[in-house]
């Protein structure tokens, strides 16, 4: 086994220069997946049963759509499909890594959360996304609140403004990359048949790694949450009603 922490299959395209190649494939991939999962769901809706898959999904949409619903009141409404598909599409995102495509050489593989070029983006979504509406609403007066409640602390509620994107792409990359990393480590361990005197710790380590993935999809599964939870309150904070 051999796989370098942090590295990328990498290509030059036009214009937009070096990319994660790898990356992108599995971005796509995971995509594909998630469309026709959710095509499948949908399709189970014409028997006349209910099964557990139609019982999970409908329990995670009534979770989220109740999230937004309470934080945005009857104006969220319009943003309650982008919330799910954000929290289903990340969950997806963050549970690919299960998969060791990179061990067998191809160029995919690995979760794209574990990739600031994919969790960079997401924060940015979020933070134009909350700027554009809170615009259509307010005008350029929704940034008097930069001023309150003294205009001496205009850097200070700045430099708040920007780091939210900052502290959500981190969050969610460094929640992921450390899971994979710890991943990496133990099946290093197993395939390198350590010993420390008469005890293989090789072996005892094999089993470890099944404690890792639970472990990892219990993050994936809460950081996907995080990240859906903070751009929720974010919009609610920047279009609340003054008073």
């Amino acid at each position: 086994m051999k796989e370098h922490i942090g590295e990328h299959y990498t290509a030059v395209l036009p214009v937009v220069g070096s990319v994660h190649v790898d990356t992108i494939y599995t971005t796509w991939l995971v995509m594909a997946i998630v469309l026709a999962l959710l095509a499948w769901v949908g399709h189970s809706y014409r028997r006349p049963r209910v099964g557990k898959t139609q019982t999970i999904f409908e329990g995670v949409i009534e979770y989220i759509a109740d999230l937004v619903h309470g934080s945005l009141g009857k104006s969220g409404e319009p943003f309650v499909p982008f919330f799910i598909a954000l929290f289903i599409f990340l969950f997806a995102l963050n549970q690919f890594g299960i998969f060791p495509f990179k061990l067998l050489g191809l160029p995919i593989g690995g979760s794209p959360t574990a990739d600031l070029n994919t969790t960079v983006p997401y924060a940015l979504l979020i933070f134009v996304m909350i700027q554009v509406v809170a615009i259509r609403k307010r005008g350029l007066g929704h940034y008097k609140h930069l001023l309150q409640p003294f205009p001496i602390l205009l850097p200070i509620n700045l430099i708040d403004e920007a780091i939210r994107p900052v502290t959500l792409a981190a969050r969610l990359f460094f929640n992921i990359f450390v899971g994979e990393l710890l991943f990496i480590v133990v099946a290093s361990v197993i395939v390198q048949g350590v010993m420390i005197g008469p005890f293989n710790l090789s072996l005892a380590a094999a089993i470890v790694p099944f404690f890792i993935q639970f472990f990892n999809f219990f993050v994936g599964t809460i950081q996907a949450f995080i990240f859906t939870l903070l751009g929720v309150v974010y919009l609610s904070l920047a279009t609340a009603d003054e008073h």
